[in-house]
């Protein structure tokens, strides 16, 4: 399995494995064909949005398409050897280039209710942010640079050392503020 579609690779053997068609899983995971079919090719650098309503429609969490091998006990893992980078496009429509790196905190651990992960956070050559949601909850903390969040109708700026805890549904962007990259901590709550 290649690096770079690791989670093409993943969606793929996940919906094969449940005997489910490519339109079955558009259709379950409200996503159109073409997003499904292009993600499972790798030409397609995913967004988190559509892979939480995909992991949904599978019936697994987001971080089953970032599993090798589920250990029971606790996951370790030291400082700066996240081994599980995943590359995530942000919000544009045909993204060449990832907005946003996920390191995984805990891609291991099975049976785990939450999704703890390190996040760089590059700007986006874009002005306009497009809001998502999905359900669950999410909690940032802030570790370097700055970041904005639009969350619903309100804008919040944070710093290093600022942290925000928020419901999901909300429809909601993250992004590096101005032109330098940010980096937070994640943590991402989706019941399945």
């Amino acid at each position: 399995m290649s690096e770079e579609n690791r989670v093409g690779s993943k969606i793929h053997q996940l919906r094969e494995a449940q005997d489910m068609t490519v339109e079955e899983l558009a259709e379950a995971s409200q996503s159109s064909v073409e997003l499904i079919q292009q993600l499972e090719n790798g030409a397609l650098v995913p967004s988190l949005t559509p892979l939480l309503k995909i992991a949904r429609a599978l019936g697994v969490r987001l971080g089953t398409f970032l599993d090798d091998v589920p250990q029971s006990g606790p996951v370790v893992v030291r400082a700066g050897l996240s081994e599980n980078v995943v590359r995530f496009s942000g919000k544009t429509e045909r993204p060449k280039k990832s907005a946003l790196e996920f390191y995984s905190l805990a891609s291991d651990k099975a049976d785990r209710h939450m999704e703890p992960f390190i996040i760089d956070i590059h700007p986006s050559p874009e002005e306009s942010h497009k809001l998502s949601s999905h359900e669950g909850e999410e909690f940032i903390y802030v570790l370097a640079g700055e970041i904005e969040i639009f969350y619903g109708k309100d804008v919040h700026r944070l710093s290093v050392g600022d942290s925000i805890y928020y419901d999901s549904i909300v429809p909601h962007d993250v992004h590096a503020a101005g032109k330098e990259d940010a980096r937070i901590m994640a943590v991402v709550y989706a019941p399945l």
